[in-house]
């Protein structure tokens, strides 16, 4: 679904105090500037008080905005070429932030022109007529942006404009640009303008875009409007798409001033601050938890069974903390209706905490986010379960490294058990453990603090029961009913 955010919206409301005519314009001090040099000045504004530049974007200080900065300073259009989910959007849209808050527009004017600069002969003939009573509006930053998603239907009218018949009935002449309805392209005129996914453009569509970056006028229906337009062109691109669905026209990708790939977070620390910026958890995932789902996002990236030019998007580990958490709230609405309903008793309501057991329940939910290579078909589930396991081990040791755990495999000596699962409180678990030299430390370890609550308890304990369990020194039985049983390996 397109996502178009047009300067024909309901802008905020400006200040008071703002002028309102040219006259009061001018005696302020305002210059006109062009959409470039005004994201030149401002980002040159926020390099010197230290301000961050691009809220939000993660992972890409050192490697990408570096590029994207060096071309606003040079007043290039842009392309940012990258697999899905690397966050190319989410970089476009914050160029609009670097925009001012609020900048003067001749009202009425669908290509938000500059009072001291009008392009459209209509324009023109007020700002000459009005002089220095030429009222003013102002126009937020927010209202500066424009974005399609790039499909095989998308028109020329659409990006372009076309020919108003209704205009032309009423008695202008074809020449006339009043009988154009403006495309989404001119209507950002002053703005900043994404075309995301671009080699789904249609080549005949793409051509179109070429005096836009080139000469920065239009043409519709064979006669050539001679309107500067002023804007900062931006696309995104998938390799991918260059050999299985469309490319980018030679001559449009030469009008680029810059392109620059982007890539996933290059390490594990870059990957869970993406995760805990963006998921919206909706029950307590402790750390270690988002860990093993960081690295399973990268295990499965770079496993030989998923296709490397598809890319696993980072939304895949965002969604699965977010399943994650959704199974932990599940249990928690569980134990509560067993509760109320005699099944089971507790003296308080079971707090929503994940636990390493509630991962399993991504590597069904979560397959059609990869791409396999055609010789997996049918072990989709599988490769996803082997990689969590992976992923699992490894923060087992990379968080637990150099513990005596010995205590717990104490538990299960002499043919004990430890039953854990889906419907387990923490109680419950808790009851079956006791108590286990070594415990704060391991809990210390996971980050779970020195008081942690029954909840936060259990899943640390589970969480070392399973890593046990992966490095061969427990053993482990999943039920009829479901749940987990961990006891000795013989």
């Amino acid at each position: 679904m397109d996502r178009v955010t047009a300067p024909n919206q309901v802008s905020p409301v400006p200040p008071a105090d703002l002028p309102t005519t040219l006259g009061e314009l001018r005696a302020a001090g305002h210059r006109y500037r062009t959409v470039k040099q005004e994201l030149r000045d401002n980002l040159l504004a926020r390099m010197g008080s230290g301000e961050d530049r691009f809220p939000g974007i993660v992972g890409y200080q050192d490697t990408v905005l570096p590029e994207v900065e060096r071309a606003l300073l040079a007043g290039h259009d842009m392309v940012l070429l990258g697999e899905r989910g690397q966050g190319k959007t989410r970089l476009i849209r914050s160029l609009g932030a670097l925009l001012d808050e609020w900048t003067p527009v001749i009202p009425g004017s669908v290509l938000n022109e500059h009072p001291m600069h009008p392009i459209t002969p209509a324009s023109r003939a007020l700002a000459d007529s009005a002089g220095d009573d030429l009222p003013i509006g102002w126009l937020h930053r927010s209202m500066r942006y424009g974005e399609k998603l790039a499909t095989p239907d998308t028109s020329v009218g659409d990006l372009i404009g076309d020919v108003d018949p209704i205009r032309l009935a009423q008695g202008r002449t074809l020449g006339d640009p009043e009988t154009i309805h403006f495309g989404l392209v001119p209507r950002t005129n002053r703005g900043v303008f994404a075309v995301n996914e671009l080699p789904d453009l249609a080549e005949r569509i793409q051509v179109a875009l070429l005096n836009v970056l080139e000469e920065r006028d239009i043409q519709v229906r064979g006669y050539q409007l001679r309107l500067p337009l002023d804007l900062l062109l931006v696309a995104s691109a998938n390799p991918e798409d260059y050999t299985n669905r469309g490319r980018i026209i030679t001559p449009l990708k030469d009008r680029f001033g810059a392109e620059i790939r982007t890539h996933y977070p290059l390490d594990l620390d870059l990957e869970l601050a993406l995760i805990r910026q963006e998921a919206d958890l909706v029950a307590v995932v402790p750390e270690h938890v988002l860990e093993v789902l960081a690295r399973f996002a990268r295990d499965v990236r770079e496993s030989p069974s998923v296709d490397p030019r598809s890319g696993v998007s980072a939304r895949f580990a965002i969604a699965a903390a977010e399943t994650v958490a959704a199974a932990a709230l599940r249990r928690s609405g569980l134990l509560a209706g067993a509760a109320a309903g005699g099944v089971a008793s507790a003296s308080r309501p079971e707090a929503p905490v994940a636990r390493i057991g509630d991962t399993v329940s991504v590597t069904s939910t979560l397959r059609g986010k990869v791409e396999f290579e055609s010789g997996e078909e049918g072990r989709e589930i599988e490769v996803l379960a082997h990689l969590l396991r992976t992923a699992t081990a490894e923060t087992f040791r990379a968080r637990l490294a150099g513990l005596d755990l010995s205590g717990f495999t104490a538990i299960v000596a002499e043919g004990g058990a430890v039953e854990t699962g889906e419907l387990v409180s923490s109680a419950e678990l808790l009851r079956q453990v006791g108590t286990v030299p070594g415990l704060a430390k391991v809990l210390d370890r996971l980050g779970l603090g020195d008081a942690p609550s029954p909840e936060e308890a259990a899943a640390g304990i589970e969480f070392v029961l399973e890593g046990l369990h992966l490095t061969r020194r427990l053993g482990k039985d999943v039920t009829d009913a479901g749940r987990t049983v961990y006891g000795d390996r013989d």
